[in-house]
């Protein structure tokens, strides 16, 4: 039982952490280290302490209530847990669309199976199949948390390899880490809301919920699961970070359509291409498979037939979000919409949660840490702030 609960533990974070690694992660990484340089590293460093603080949070909450984000929002406040049901859906199914493409144009770098690289059929058709046959395995559980172990260390050492190869210079990074030149709010939030927004948020908790793991008896090691989770993602964002500063310090001028693929390409050559496809396709399939398996957790709030058809449910919205992309491509206005979503949603549930960890006797006998309340609604306020800036930027330029 021991050790089932120690691989549940570490397959949560895994989960969370490939969830959020996903193309939109690769890309924004690039993007923004072209545009900031070595300055970057402090948006990283501030965007994982948020990404802690929110995280420790929501999985404790979640584990000691003893049920899923949905439900804990309406015992606050009466039919918040729906909006919540309806806005990570909705987030869940646009970004898959995203995954399933990404998925798709990786295998394609590996294979050269399609010969339309904006839509990669046969690409997207098999990752499709792989998702699927994830969840159709005997032990769903176990299957999704080895899958995610195992594609997360290989994204991990494969990215390593290639900051090595692109001799970043480690020491600038380091000092504009703590000291940068310039401060990047909108980066901030684009990287917090693409590692702990949306659906990402629970998908940890959620799994654990799933393991068997609720109550008091765990909140250390839920606590420690938080924030493995979070360290992961962050390790894969700092290699990312540092292999294309290394490339674009050395004055290479990274492609506009592919930014990552030119990091790779630059560092190692051909070599460095294959690998980008293997990290590529990795980063979409296990996004894919957190995308589905957390978007339909929030379904059991409508209704308990979501229970026992959990992986009819799961494989339904893997197809759907296929077929989309297949019939109509990827929505590019809709994607940015959702990407500005997803900063909104998490401060709205992180409120939610800490409100019902305030609640008199909500909680049975466990007090929520004082200090662990005040750094999540400074979280939920630093969010929504850089969400409203953001939103009165970026949004009106969807409707030119």
């Amino acid at each position: 039982m021991k050790l089932f609960k120690s691989s549940a533990f570490l397959g949560a974070a895994f989960l969370m952490a490939t969830s959020a690694i996903g193309p939109g992660f690769i890309t924004q990484t690039t993007v923004f280290t072209q545009q900031l340089t070595t300055s970057f590293g402090f948006v990283i460093l501030m965007s994982i302490l948020l990404d802690i603080a929110a995280q420790m949070n929501i999985w404790r909450i979640i584990t000691i209530a003893e049920k899923p984000a949905p439900f804990i929002a309406n015992d606050v406040f009466k039919g918040s847990g729906y909006v919540l049901t309806v806005l990570v859906m909705f987030g869940g199914l646009a970004f898959n669309i995203g995954n399933i493409a990404g998925a798709g144009l990786g295998i394609n770098v590996l294979t050269s199976i399609d010969s339309d690289l904006a839509h990669p059929t046969f690409g997207v058709l098999i990752s499709m199949v792989i998702a699927l046959i994830v969840f159709w395995v005997k032990e769903i559980g176990k299957a999704i948390d080895w899958f995610s172990k195992i594609m997360g260390l290989l994204m991990i050492v494969l990215t390593a390899w290639i900051a090595k190869k692109s001799n970043p210079p480690v020491f600038e990074a380091i000092k504009h880490s703590v000291f940068p030149d310039a401060i990047d709010a909108r980066a901030i939030i684009t990287l917090v809301g693409g590692t702990v927004g949306g659906y990402i948020s629970f998908a940890g908790a959620h799994r654990l919920l799933d393991a068997g793991i609720k109550g008091t008896d765990s909140i250390k090691q839920v606590t420690n699961a938080s924030i493995k989770g979070i360290a992961l993602a962050g390790v894969m964002r700092i290699l990312l970070f540092l292999a294309a500063l290394g490339v674009v310090s050395h004055g290479v001028v990274l492609s506009a359509a592919n930014p990552a693929a030119s990091v790779f390409q630059s560092a190692a050559g051909s070599l460095g291409q294959f690998f980008f496809g293997l990290v590529l396709w990795a980063a979409a399939i296990t996004s894919v498979v957190g995308a589905a398996y957390t978007s339909v957790s929030f379904l059991k709030v409508i209704h308990p037939f979501s229970l026992k058809q959990e992986r009819v449910l799961i494989s339904t919205f893997i197809v759907f979000s296929t077929g989309i992309f297949l019939l109509i491509g990827q929505p590019v206005r809709v994607l940015v919409a959702v990407g500005a979503l997803n900063g909104v949603i998490l401060p709205f549930a992180l409120a939610l949660m800490l409100l019902a960890a305030n609640k008199k006797n909500y909680l049975q006998h466990y007090q929520h840490p004082r200090w662990l309340s005040v750094i999540g609604w400074l979280v939920v306020a630093v969010m929504t702030w850089l969400s409203i800036l953001l939103f009165i930027s970026e949004i009106p330029k969807l409707w030119r």
